[in-house]
């Protein structure tokens, strides 16, 4: 289908869900797309299914906070940024709601998360100026980009080159595999 102006407008509301009681920061479909996740300001992580079109579970982050959310490779499995105590991504596993690991670094709010499309890594820029980039197996950063203002950053449809944008006032593009340069 392609979307023209004409197709958009004929849109409308095929389902509303009020599980939420504050803000809704972000929004993930699960890498199958039977599922889409949702994080809030009310501390909740809620699981919808996609094709029953209804809640499947309610997770909550009670002393982090949950901001930023993002699925990883494994529909069962998603990495967050907080909004509390401290700016540490968290690794969850959604079946038993238990942690997987943490990955501390950033000193400043978490403003973007993206996860590789491709393997196991993913990149996150924070209020703190830097860009870093994870791998899942490890808490440790394996590469850090001192910027000169608010990042975002996202990784293309290969997991090859990642863009990062600052002050939005400029876009750059990045090779993943000379990252250190």
């Amino acid at each position: 289908m392609k979307l023209t102006d004409s197709v958009l407008r004929s849109f409308r509301v095929a389902k509303v869900f009020r599980e939420n009681s504050d803000k809704i920061n972000c929004f993930d479909f699960s890498p199958n797309g039977e599922t889409v996740i949702s994080s809030s300001d009310d501390d909740s992580i809620v699981l919808y299914d996609c094709q029953e079109g209804k809640p499947k579970r309610t997770l909550y982050s009670k002393k982090y906070g949950v901001d930023l959310i993002r699925y990883t490779h494994a529909a069962n499995t998603v990495v967050y940024s907080s909004n509390k105590i401290d700016d540490t991504i968290r690794y969850l596993s959604l079946h038993d709601n238990k942690y997987i690991r943490y990955f501390p670094g950033h000193s400043k709010r978490v403003v973007a998360l993206s996860m590789s499309p491709v393997d196991d890594t993913f990149i996150s820029g924070s209020l703190d100026k830097t860009i870093r980039l994870w791998d899942l197996r490890s808490p440790n950063c394996q590469g850090l980009m001192h910027l000169q203002g608010k990042p975002v950053c996202s990784f293309d449809p290969e997991g090859l080159i990642f863009a990062a944008g600052v002050n939005s006032e400029m876009v750059k593009l990045y090779d993943l595999r000379s990252f250190d340069k």
